[in-house]
């Protein structure tokens, strides 16, 4: 090793001899200056000195890493990938383990979470549940909707998404019911928490929420071998009357579309009602995405589209239990996937928003499974 020099004289640290040698190192590492009067002195002195390279405390501040630094450090994945938004993927925690004693569905602790009796039924007749199914579905949505409330609560500024996560997982095992998207087909947390510009199936991460967010929760459980679904976007503090705009249409279109809800009515048709109604806001309905069938399933038929002119089958019947869960957009209705494979963001980078209920068609009309006891989302709690 050759040392190097500096104009500044310092004592030697073997002999005092006055020098301006130092060691290159220590210089690198930025330790505190070790000087030596010369190439004998600090051989002398290596093998103790050495150390110091190891277990000394830098003297160089920590360089400043940028946003996007700090991002692909945590997710490397989106390394290059072009975000549409202001949105970007923050660091995620260990995946979070439900107790033995919780009953689960299938998926559950498959390596690959494959939902089998779900594929097995694809195509299908639509359900007709009993009335022994109905009141299980019934239970397990008062359960969801109560979840849903819990994470509510904590929606704030300064809040992050991971942490609603850990709050949905905990009230989940308080209630003895498994959270449904937990590793179905390896989703990795136990709620979709989508912000701004995602559309649905956003994956809770570190990202702290800020003020004028908008966030929606979508909250699903498995409750006595049956599932209920729900979910609502949140207004995180103070939130623009656009965004705002946005929030009130995709609530209006649920509230519209749940209002057609009777026997004898096509599922084709429930788009034709959520389209006028977005398109009078001036908003987009998303296409990627629908409204399914859920009860021992957690996505089973019926396909419930929420755009107009499309060619769902099938008629509603007593009994039957699906879902309506339209995603407005205030820009175009195209999405783009992220990396990770399940976060679907909007394709001009402009926000979303989603509200969700599970429903059953009745002899005359519907009942909400899910129904909030909170009040609207201007007045929950």
């Amino acid at each position: 090793m050759v040392i190097g020099k500096l104009e500044k004289t310092s004592p030697c640290a073997n002999c005092k001899t006055p020098t301006t040698l130092l060691c290159p190192t220590c210089s690198k590492l930025g330790l505190a200056p070790s000087y030596f009067c010369s190439q004998t002195c600090f051989k002398s002195l290596w093998t103790n000195h050495k150390l110091v390279h190891t277990s000394g405390v830098s003297n160089v501040p920590e360089v400043q890493k940028t946003p996007e630094q700090i991002m692909i450090e945590a997710r490397p994945e989106f390394k290059d990938f072009i975000f549409t938004g202001s949105l970007r993927p923050a660091a995620l925690s260990a995946k979070r383990i439900v107790p033995d004693h919780i009953p689960r569905p299938d998926y559950a602790d498959d390596p690959d979470g494959t939902p089998h009796g779900e594929d097995a039924a694809r195509g299908g007749k639509i359900p007709v549940y009993d009335a022994d199914t109905i009141q299980k579905v019934r239970e397990a949505g008062k359960i969801a909707a109560e979840v849903l409330a819990t994470a509510g609560k904590i929606a704030k500024p300064g809040v992050t998404t991971d942490e609603i996560d850990r709050v949905v997982h905990e009230k989940c095992i308080e209630l003895e019911c498994y959270p449904s998207p937990l590793n179905y087909r390896q989703f990795p947390k136990s709620v979709c928490t989508s912000i701004n510009e995602v559309i649905c199936h956003g994956i809770p991460d570190k990202r702290e929420l800020v003020d004028g967010d908008i966030l929606n929760v979508d909250i699903t459980v498995f409750y006595k071998g049956v599932h209920a679904d729900v979910n609502e976007t949140f207004l995180i503090g103070n939130v623009a009357p656009e965004h705002v705009h946005l929030v009130t249409t995709a609530y209006e279109c649920l509230n519209a579309a749940i209002a057609s809800v009777r026997p004898g009515v096509l599922y084709r048709d429930v788009g034709n009602i959520i389209n006028k109604v977005a398109s009078k806001a001036g908003c987009s309905v998303v296409r990627s995405f629908c409204g399914h069938g859920v009860g021992y399933l957690l996505h089973t038929v019926p396909n419930v589209p929420h755009y107009a002119n499309n060619k769902a089958v099938g008629v509603m019947k007593p009994g039957n239990i699906f879902t309506i869960e339209p995603m407005i957009n205030a820009g175009k209705w195209g999405d783009v996937m992220w990396p990770d494979d399940w976060t679907a963001v909007t394709k001009d980078g402009k926000r979303s928003a989603q509200f969700e209920h599970t429903l059953l068609v009745t002899d005359t009309g519907v009942e909400i499974l899910t129904q909030r006891t909170y009040g609207t989302y201007l007045n929950r709690f």
